[in-house]
């Protein structure tokens, strides 16, 4: 039996309105195209990475006029922020030039034995190749660059939405669980590794392999339903780059930054401090680099951040509901709740938990990396993709019903991969 508190409730009655709001952000837009007069203001509240944020500075504000200053400032200091910045930090650097020279230089040499016409083969590397590397680069450097690849060789040179969407629910649920095959690259994972002694021949002999699968699959059937579009599309759609590529000694200390930002991802004056030379750096060399990603990595990280305010009062309805479910049920639940949440906040009130079978926690991190394709919410680096990949779609903004739709099939072969093999 679930109780609460008037404030417990009211809190969740405000998760809930912010959720409302990620799937009204394109008529904000819309109404910044009809009122020219208020655009800002519309443009602002159409922004998705602001929503969570915004609803925060609303959760706070009730806090501090219902509870008092002094304990709405030691809920607020008490949140763990650590992946709001680590994912600001890794999401700038892995969207750098040098770095995204290996990573299409490494694309290129494996599309060249995939024998398809047009740019069939390139589209199908990327969305292979790009969220299992995940795994290793971590997922919010994966989609980083997976969206400026797909917005800059296929989405800035096709029109039609249909490809556009599928393309994003089909990344979206490859990146998160495409983070399977270690232990400390997908958020979901990295709240139960330790807690439950899941180390990386674990992930990637229980998860990973079927997660590849899953990934394959995904990918081909976007590639086979698109053939036409693709095929039509010729295999060099990127512009024509004039400038000379970054020298390698540049491009080995870029690589050096983001090994390292990703090794003390725990460590944020560690991971900060790095990211801080790293700008530096940036800045000397700015010959060879495009303009950083900051205030896309801003924006995002203030959405997480705000998610990190908000699902902190939820867990007086979440966990119980969680613990309800056997392991069968909570497999379902998990890629359910996921879709309205954070996969991570699940599966780290999961690890709270003592006594829970083998069976129970496989169920609850396979529902829940199988369901952050869902919604912009579902997974940490989704807010990455979109802050993206928004400028090319419609009035600048992703429909989240229809991202929802594209995701649905994906889901369900990612679904059947961990609950079958």
């Amino acid at each position: 039996m679930l109780s609460a508190t008037p404030f417990q409730l009211i809190c969740s009655l405000l998760f809930v309105l912010a959720i409302a709001h990620t799937f009204s952000t394109k008529f904000f837009e819309h109404l910044a195209h009809q009122n020219p007069r208020h655009a800002g203001v519309w443009h602002w509240l159409g922004e998705v990475e602001v929503v969570f944020g915004f609803w925060a500075l609303v959760l706070s504000m009730v806090m501090f006029g219902l509870e008092g200053a002094k304990p709405a400032i030691e809920y607020i200091d008490s949140r763990n922020y650590t992946e709001p910045m680590f994912v600001f930090a890794v999401m700038v650097i892995a969207a750098t030039r040098p770095i995204l020279q290996v990573a299409m230089g490494l694309i290129q040499q494996v599309t060249r034995a995939v024998p398809l016409a047009g740019s069939q083969g390139y589209y199908l590397v990327v969305m292979v190749l790009v969220p299992l590397l995940g795994s290793f680069i971590t997922e919010p450097a994966a989609m980083t660059l997976a969206a400026l690849i797909l917005g800059n060789r296929f989405f800035a040179h096709c029109e039609s939405s249909s490809f556009k969407y599928a393309t994003l629910g089909v990344l979206f649920v490859n990146i998160s669980i495409g983070g399977t095959l270690t232990s400390f690259a997908a958020p979901p994972v990295l709240m139960v590794a330790g807690a439950w002694d899941w180390d990386t021949p674990f992930m990637a002999s229980t998860f990973g392999w079927k997660a590849a699968i899953a990934v394959l699959i995904n990918s081909v059937g976007a590639a086979v339903i698109f053939r036409k579009l693709l095929s039509d599309l010729p295999q060099q759609t990127a512009p024509t780059d004039s400038r000379p590529p970054a020298p390698w000694s540049l491009v080995l200390a870029h690589l050096v930054f983001l090994v390292s930002v990703v090794g003390f991802a725990h460590y944020p004056p560690i991971f900060m401090g790095l990211f801080l030379f790293f700008l530096g750096l940036s800045h000397a060399y700015e010959r060879h680099q495009d303009p950083l990603i900051l205030k896309e990595g801003l924006l995002v990280a203030f959405f997480l951040a705000g998610l990190v305010v908000l699902g902190g009062q939820q867990q007086w309805w979440l966990q119980p509901l969680l613990m309800q479910m056997n392991s069968d049920v909570v497999f379902v639940g998990a890629i359910a709740l996921t879709a309205f949440t954070d996969n991570a906040a699940l599966t780290y009130l999961g690890s709270l938990v003592e006594g829970l079978s083998d069976d129970f926690k496989y169920s609850l991190v396979a529902g829940a990396v199988t369901g952050g394709g869902l919604t912009i919410i579902a997974n940490a680096p989704n807010p990455a993709g979109i802050a993206i990949l928004r400028a090319h779609f419609d009035e600048g903004a992703v429909s989240p019903s229809r991202l929802l739709l594209a995701a649905l099939a994906p889901t369900l072969v990612a679904a059947l991969s961990f609950w079958l093999l």
